[in-house]
């Protein structure tokens, strides 16, 4: 985080939550809330798992992540 009350501190989750009504939420009429909940979970993990993310090198966040982990238990078994 960049500080108190940075416009920048909430870009990661604000930019989540566009994409997610944009490519989701606004194209389906639910029924109910736990209708509307089980969508919601389903998108966080197809924007996690599946879905490829420009600013990321067209890669995967879980992908980026994983290689983040084996690169940091590298540099720990290194020094």
């Amino acid at each position: 985080m960049d500080g108190k009350d940075r416009a920048t501190d909430n870009i990661c989750i604000e930019r989540f939550w566009r994409s997610a009504k944009c490519e989701r939420i606004y194209l389906n009429e639910y029924q109910s809330i736990g209708e509307l909940v089980t969508d919601v979970d389903d998108y966080i993990e197809f924007y996690n798992d599946r879905r490829f993310h420009e600013i990321l090198k067209y890669k995967k966040p879980m992908d980026v992540c994983q290689e983040s982990i084996k690169l940091n238990q590298k540099k720990k078994r290194a020094s």
